[in-house]
């Protein structure tokens, strides 16, 4: 039976998971804040206000939805992506997608 070494892909993709998960909560809180401090009715008013109000509202949406399906992706991936292959498979993948 050949023998077993970790998969470079499925720890490149673990790392990423741990990098980007972190960076996407922060971008995403920090726009929280910022629409929730944007919704006190201290910071801006009026008409202007308001449609930048519907502007930040669609940002919101889409950065949220992004950072969650990049996520879910990661996930996605991660779990279909054997920890563990062959030194023969684990050569090929390092060659086709420069890891090491």
């Amino acid at each position: 039976m050949a023998e077993l070494v970790p998969n470079p892909l499925y720890v490149a993709l673990r790392e990423t998971l741990r990098t980007a998960e972190p960076l996407l909560t922060e971008v995403t809180n920090d726009l929280e804040r910022q629409y929730g401090a944007f919704h006190s009715g201290r910071v801006w008013t009026g008409p202007a206000a308001q449609r930048f109000e519907e502007q930040l509202t669609l940002h919101r949406t889409r950065v949220r939805g992004c950072a969650d399906a990049v996520l879910s992706d990661l996930r996605r991936a991660l779990a279909n992506t054997p920890s563990e292959i062959t030194t023969e498979q684990a050569r090929d993948i390092q060659a086709r997608y420069g890891l090491t």
